[in-house]
């Protein structure tokens, strides 16, 4: 009702407006003038009584178009009575046109008061397509109403100055009035107010033109054109719609708005319609405001191509910020989640609104008036439903804020709301963050109902899970009197736990073994004060003993269950098992000794008591001499076998208050306790040493267990880590005296161990500094002893100790990455001596390197020897190198390609010392070897033993047959020669040719 009644006032004044367009041109000119007049007023008062009556949110606008329709009308109005009254006003310009031209400054405020809410907005693309209209109807005005006067010369300046001014402010109007079009539409109020616009440009052309030309009064096309103007104007602000022209717009589809482009496409292609036309007429006497045109509308396309590519990009970004967050609101898992997954979102998308706050409400249904409608002005809702009460007035004059309810169907009712965001900002981007905001809003929502629903289901089921679990658990709930301890209730598992013995009505206590009657009665006594912490129960209900952990909670107060819950869980298997483990973390697996955590936990126990009682302790290292060969020959099941038979032993040779134990490997300890004197702990390690002296038989095949025992006490020791230290001291010192016994430790041991270190440290700087040197000892052909080879031997010259054999460093340089590099150097230099020898000799000898076991474990071993050999071009047919016995009993891959590598690119292999090592015979038949070097343990005594003869010419013989080469080492008398050569070795060396000579004595050697 109350919209028909507003178009009521619109209804009266078409009418009058329609009786008084024809009156004008019926009646004559004095009166028509009048009814003119009176038409201009009653359109301002028209316009006054539509703000009356539609209430726009700013009244102002409006009542500035009122104020320029009046001082054109009250121009007209002056215009006349100059021209009645005969003055020299009259003419064309005259003082009336101050009036017209006054119109121009409220009438453009009062249109850029319309689009102000435009403004708000922020559409930057919106001013370009103005000024693209603008462009082109100021090119039109140009070539057909501006440009023809300007330049006439019959026109005074004022009159040209008022030829540009009409039209210049009429395209002014214009072109805020088609702002308002692109905004909003084609609503009717706007309609109308293009009316009044288009209707004013075409009333001013005509009336400029007319009184260019001497016609005097206005003539009936401009007249008409003013009608339109005024009453276009009038109509507008009479109408409705007018109301919405003063509220923030919102731009959505404006850009694929078919009238907009066709509107933008029309003026771009504006001058080049002109120029055609002007061409068609055979001249274009407006070329340059034409190209100038053309070059203008080029440029605003370009800005609005670009912004439309800037807006794109940032559609793209808003619509990837909702994507990552519908995908975060899907797999939250809580509320929290949700609100801040929702939260972030809505902070990214604002992210260019500074300053604004984003918050965050989830109805939880406690706060209900926060969701009571209300709409303050300030707020605007992007979904039905209404702001929060608590949302309060802007926080400064620019504020808005942006409501969006979480609500899963958006046109519900407002008490369906599930929470709401809310975007404050000073900012006017609201219409391009709306829509996103609305999809997280129905995602967060979505999330929420998600997780309600999920709720309730488990809720339904927990407690059909909780009978469930009751009903089939392992563990046994039990419920008992608070007073008698009397069982009230029994879970279905007390079967399984108590057997066939009647749970229901007994007292607990009887179902418990007497042993833990104690335990139990105070852990229920406990129970009424505080719940106390588990502890563990024997059960003896059918006889069977089960060993259970039990936790009592009274829960007398709950009415649904009155009583005490008593948990019990059987942990029989798990006790047992933490035994089991607890004896595996101090004892050895595979002998059940003692491991060294529990060695040296009893071991500072011994110390301190020993400390205290003046009696001895002691720590007897026992090591097992060449176990790693059993191991590496016989298997490692065979070694283990061993070490438990070793183990027994100890244990049986001794005392009650002694404690064996295993270290790892093959180290056994000793820890002897309450000893009276050193003596008697030596005597435990004579009888450990001549125990284990004696073979073990394993599988009918004796095997040696001799080991060596290193000793210290606490007479020489003050702590535990000094009694470990000591025996391990001693324990080496025994080792280096020929394995197989034991040694005390004394302070001279402790000295020889500084000085072991010591040489060390120096033999590390020792190949850097130069001091080491390499000696070359023939070897010679037997039959006519000419020097087939040399082997390198390398020699230190220490600082302080002089010239130092290999025996005297090698093991030391072996017990760390010395010997690597001791190893390197040799090679390199060994070749690089070789490589000279080939100029003093028809046939250049070879030179033997001895290689370590550790070099061969060094990774891209192989490589480093054919670098050395293709750096000193020495053929690799001349590079002989020695390996231990000890690197064939390794079970490495590597070490067996790399043998494989190196013998087929040339270099000869030699087996060192044959026969000082264990068995070595299994092997020579699936290694890569070229040579056998017989040990100076058995040419030394071949001279002088028939058997031993006979034997080293079986090993030759042995040799012969798998092609192997045969040097015998440490030929010194002429009789050992003559036994070689006749039991077929062909190649020596040894004192009896030449001691090991330098470099150049060895090239001199070979021309001899």
């Amino acid at each position: 009702m109350a919209r028909r009644v507003l178009t009521v006032p619109l209804v009266v004044y078409t009418l009058v407006w329609l009786a008084g367009s024809v009156a004008v041109f019926w009646v004559p000119d004095r009166a028509a003038d009048v009814i003119w007049t009176l038409i201009g007023l009653i359109s301002v008062a028209a316009i006054v009584v539509g703000v009356r009556r539609n209430r726009p949110e700013r009244t102002w606008p409006w009542l500035l178009i009122a104020a320029g329709v009046f001082l054109s009308i009250a121009g007209e109005a002056v215009y006349d009575l100059f021209t009645y009254a005969g003055e020299v006003g009259g003419p064309y310009p005259s003082v009336a046109d101050v009036f017209y031209l006054g119109m121009y400054p409220p009438l453009v405020a009062g249109m850029l008061g319309l689009s102000r809410s435009v403004a708000r907005t922020r559409v930057p693309l919106l001013p370009v397509d103005a000024m693209v209209v603008l462009g082109g109807l100021g090119l039109l005005s140009w070539v057909f109403l501006i440009s023809p006067h300007l330049f006439d010369p019959g026109l005074s300046l004022l009159q040209r100055v008022l030829i540009v001014a009409y039209p210049v402010g009429d395209l002014l109007v214009l072109a805020i009035v088609a702002r308002l079009v692109i905004v909003h539409g084609f609503s009717p109020a706007v309609v109308l107010l293009c009316v009044g616009a288009v209707g004013l440009l075409v009333a001013d052309t005509a009336y400029g033109t007319e009184q260019l030309h001497g016609h005097g009064q206005a003539g009936w096309p401009a007249r008409v054109a003013w009608l339109l103007c005024y009453g276009g104007w009038a109509a507008a602000a009479l109408h409705p719609s007018m109301a919405e022209l003063t509220r923030p717009a919102r731009v959505v589809s404006a850009e694929v708005c078919i009238g907009r482009q066709v509107s933008l496409l029309a003026a771009c292609l504006l001058p080049q319609a002109l120029l055609v036309f002007e061409a068609a007429r055979g001249r274009v006497p407006q070329a340059s405001a034409i190209g100038v045109a053309a070059g203008i509308t080029a440029l605003l396309f370009a800005i609005r191509l670009f912004g439309l590519l800037a807006d794109h990009r940032r559609h793209t970004d808003r619509t990837e910020i909702v994507r990552a967050a519908s995908a975060r609101l899907a797999s939250a898992r809580d509320v929290p989640a949700v609100r801040a997954a929702l939260q972030d979102a809505v902070e990214r998308l604002a992210a260019g609104n500074t300053p604004h706050t984003v918050q965050v409400i989830i109805n939880d249904g406690g706060h209900h008036d926060v969701f009571t409608p209300r709409d303050p002005p300030d707020v605007r809702i992007a979904a039905s439903g209404a702001p929060p009460t608590h949302i309060g007035p802007p926080t400064g004059p620019a504020t808005s804020a942006l409501v969006c309810p979480l609500r899963l169907d958006e046109h519900g009712p407002a008490d369906a709301d599930l929470g709401m965001v809310i975007l404050r900002s000073s900012g006017r981007q609201f219409d391009v963050l709306q829509a996103p905001m609305q999809t997280l809003a129905s995602a967060a929502a979505q999330a929420l109902e998600r997780l309600t629903l999920t709720a309730e289901i488990t809720r339904r089921d927990s407690e059909q899970y909780f009978r469930a679990l009751v009903q089939n658990a392992a563990d046994v709930i039990l419920i008992v009197e608070p007073a008698s301890w009397r069982v009230r209730y029994a879970s279905p598992s007390a079967a399984r736990l108590f057997g066939p013995v009647k749970t229901l009505g007994r007292p607990l206590l009887d179902l418990v073994a007497p042993e833990c009657r104690d335990t139990a009665r105070d852990q229920l006594t406990s129970a009424k004060a505080d719940t106390p912490p588990p502890s563990d129960w024997v059960m003896a209900g059918d006889g069977a003993r089960v060993q259970v952990e039990a936790v009592c909670q009274d829960l007398s107060r709950e009415p649904a269950v009155a009583g005490i819950v008593v948990t019990l869980r059987d942990v029989t298997e798990q006790r047992r098992l933490q035994r089991r483990l607890t004896y595996l973390a101090y004892h050895d697996s595979l002998t059940g000794l003692a491991n060294r955590v529990a060695f040296r936990s009893q071991l500072q126990q011994a110390t301190e008591q020993a400390g205290r009682s003046g009696m001895l302790a002691a720590v007897l290292f026992v090591d097992l001499d060449d176990f790693k060969i059993v191991n590496d020959t016989l298997g490692h099941e065979t070694g283990d076998r061993l070490l438990r038979e070793v183990a027994k032993r100890l244990s049986a040779g001794l005392g009650p208050h002694d404690t064996p134990a295993r270290l790892g490997g093959d180290e056994f300890a000793v820890l002897v306790q309450r000893a009276p004197d050193v003596s008697s702990i030596e005597t435990v390690a004579q009888h450990l040493v001549a125990a284990l002296e004696r073979p073990f038989t394993l599988d009918g095949r004796p095997l040696s267990g001799r080991a060596s025992v290193g000793v210290s006490c606490t007479a020489d020791a003050a702590n535990a880590a000094d009694l470990l230290r000591q025996a391990d001291l001693a324990l080496y010192a025994a080792k280096a005296e020929g394995k197989g016994r034991w040694c005390r430790y004394d302070a001279s041991l402790g000295a020889h161990a500084v000085q072991r270190m010591r040489l060390r440290s120096e033999l590390e700087r020792a190949a850097a500094d130069g001091q080491l040197f390499l000696e070359y000892q023939p070897i010679v052909r037997l039959a006519d002893a000419v020097a087939v080879g040399f082997e390198a031997l390398v020699r230190w010259h220490h600082p302080t100790r002089g010239r130092l054999g290999p025996a005297e460093f090698i093991d030391i340089a072996e017990e760390s990455d010395t010997i690597l590099a001791i190893g390197t150097w040799v090679l390199r230099e060994a070749v690089g001596t070789a490589a000279t020898w080939q100029a003093n000799a028809q046939a250049a000898p070879y030179v033997s390197v001895n290689v370590s076991v550790r070099q061969f474990h060094a990774e891209g071993f192989a490589d480093a020897v054919q670098r050395t050999l293709a750096d000193a071009a020495l053929p690799a047919d001349r590079l002989m190198l020695e390996i231990t016995e000890s690197l064939l009993l390794a079970d490495d891959e590597q070490v067996w390609q790399d043998l494989g590598e190196l013998r087929r690119a040339g270099v000869r292999m030699a087996i060192d010392d044959f026969g000082t090592g264990y068995s070595a015979l299994n092997y020579l038949r699936h290694m890569p070897l070229d040579v056998l070097k017989l040990d100076r343990v058995f040419t030394s005594t071949i001279a002088t033993s028939s058997q031993q003869a006979d034997f080293v010419a079986g090993i030759i013989k042995l040799a012969e047959t798998m092609r192997l080469e045969v040097i015998a080492e440490g030929i010194e008398q002429p009789a050992e020669r003559d036994l070689l050569r006749a039991a077929g070795c062909r190649y020596g060396q040894g004192y009896l040719y030449s001691r090991p000579l330098t470099a150049e004595h060895a090239r001199r050697w070979q021309t001899r």
